[in-house]
């Protein structure tokens, strides 16, 4: 127990560490429901003391006072992936964004392209041998704490042990900040799901062969999926995140990760978005592993798992193809996430099934989301040449292989009805048809 004494040592409080931080600095914040909310509460307040100190995240749910007018000349953050709460402040040009894959994400900080002064993380107790467990966000912590020059680490007694490649000791730790409150939670889809999305749901659950490994995200489609998988057998994850789904299907005899060939027996992902019942579920838990997102991620990695099924969304798809996932037109709205990692990996996966799955409208059926060409400005996320099936509530299109014509009367078909005549005229006038 030699190693008590060292982090007795670094004890301190979040606004005594904060004061390791510089003005110039760069600074690497977990996120997703794992951010540490009183180191930075604590930096927003020193913050007028400090200029031009950069955070760069992923996915950052709660509060955005970090980003806030007033944090100009002092904080700007640095989003690798946009939520919600950085948003308007990237649109505004008071943050910035980088895109980058997932699977790469770490890896700008392990090989120095973002050389971190201060990592802020945030860690389950001590086990009797001095680890920590990174908890419910692993995978996009791991590495770059272990590049940052200093670590400042807030541990909460709410966070649970995550196994896998989760653990770091305290004399690994420069600071440590004790906290007790409650880990932030993102529910399943609020309100109940739509027709919409049951009926893509459906579509999908079609696709999924027995035995199939799981990319399972979180949101209304993959929560739609979800309620038509319990007639099947011997389902596995490998996935960069999952969420409460997957206590049900395991209690239901569903998902039992028999059949993968690689991590067989084991729920495979980087980081979690749930609430407090999967926090608690996951302590502890042999079934699940989280590991560093460059692995979990790194489409030959995913691509060794037998049919490995990716289900991943989109903002717009055009006739050729083209999946826009990122973009409204020129404004960036969020960010690759892994889609492009497990759409190649699964399309690499002997039996797999790489998924695009959008509603066939937006705005209230104002909209077409099958277009005849993305907007001006807007991303291509999945390339053309890497698309296979895209689902709405129309239907199937198989695109893998087929020709630009075949795509498009594909397309046209799972578009809804009032706009494809509209679809049809756009794809002749193209020469698609």
């Amino acid at each position: 127990m030699s190693w008590m004494k060292t982090y007795e040592s670094r004890v301190t409080t979040a606004e005594e560490a904060i004061k390791a931080i510089k003005s110039g600095d760069r600074i690497f914040l977990t996120g997703n429901c794992s951010v540490p909310q009183k180191l930075l509460e604590a930096l927003v307040a020193r913050a007028p003391e400090l200029e031009n100190v950069e955070i760069c995240h992923a996915l950052t749910i709660g509060s955005s006072d970090y980003v806030a007018p007033e944090m100009e000349g002092h904080i700007r953050a640095n989003a690798l992936f946009i939520g919600p709460n950085v948003r308007q402040a990237v649109w505004e040009g008071r943050a910035d964004f980088t895109p980058v894959l997932l699977s790469e994400f770490t890896l700008l900080f392990k090989r120095g392209i973002l050389p971190l002064d201060v990592a802020f993380v945030h860690l389950s107790p001590p086990d009797e041998h001095g680890f920590c467990s990174y908890g419910i966000e692993t995978g996009l912590t791991k590495t770059p704490a272990e590049a940052a020059k200093i670590i400042i680490a807030e541990i909460n007694e709410n966070m649970p042990r995550c196994l896998g490649d989760s653990f770091i000791h305290v004399s690994r730790l420069d600071y440590i900040v004790p906290v007790d409150y409650p880990l932030l939670e993102l529910p399943m889809t609020k309100g109940g799901l739509s027709d919409v999305h049951v009926r893509i749901g459906e579509y999908i659950a079609e696709l999924i062969p027995d035995g199939a490994t799981m990319q399972m995200g979180i949101g209304a489609i993959p929560d739609a999926v979800l309620n038509f998988l319990y007639d099947k057998k011997d389902l596995g994850v490998h996935t960069e995140l999952f969420s409460d789904s997957v206590i049900d299907l395991v209690e239901a005899g569903v998902l039992t990760n028999a059949r993968k060939t690689l991590h067989p027996g084991k729920i495979t992902a980087g980081f979690m978005l749930g609430t407090k019942r999967l926090y608690e579920w996951v302590h502890d838990n042999p079934l699940i592993e989280l590991h560093r997102t460059e692995y979990v991620n790194d489409p030959f990695v995913i691509a060794q798992n037998y049919r490995q099924v990716a289900i991943n969304s989109a903002i717009e798809v055009d006739l050729t193809g083209q999946v826009c996932a990122d973009s409204i037109g020129p404004r960036l709205y969020s960010g690759v996430g892994g889609q492009l990692d497990f759409i190649y990996g699964a399309s690499r996966s002997e039996g797999g099934v790489p998924i695009i799955a959008l509603p066939a409208t937006a705005k209230g059926g104002q909209i077409s989301r099958i277009v005849p060409m993305l907007k001006q400005g807007a991303g291509v996320v999945t390339s053309r040449y890497h698309v296979h099936y895209v689902v709405t509530e129309y239907g199937v299109a198989d695109l893998y292989g087929k020709t630009i014509r075949q795509r498009a009367k594909a397309l046209i078909n799972i578009a809804a009805p009032q706009f494809r005549d509209e679809l049809t005229r756009a794809a002749k006038e193209l020469n698609y048809l």
